[in-house]
């Protein structure tokens, strides 16, 4: 299974797009510095996932929403207004 994700920094608002098969771990390697896109906003929060059969499904989702702004802005104003 292969996973599209955004994280939210805590510190501001600021998101990450990213897409891995092993989520848990991909998380901890952001919120561990572990990634260079990422270590200057630790800590993160997970606030979508969304689940694809094969990597090239999911990489062609990840390649949609951060070359189509108003895809990632759709999907960040859902999860602003849950909360």
């Amino acid at each position: 299974m292969w996973y599209v994700y955004i994280i939210k920094s805590l510190k501001n608002r600021w998101y990450y797009v990213g897409s891995t098969n092993k989520l848990e771990e991909r998380l901890k390697k952001h919120n561990t510095r572990k990634v260079l896109s990422t270590k200057h906003y630790v800590p993160l929060k997970l606030v979508f996932t969304k689940k694809f059969n094969s990597e090239k499904e999911a990489r062609a989702y990840e390649n949609k929403i951060k070359k189509k702004r108003i895809e990632k802005e759709k999907i960040i104003r859902k999860i602003e207004n849950k909360n």
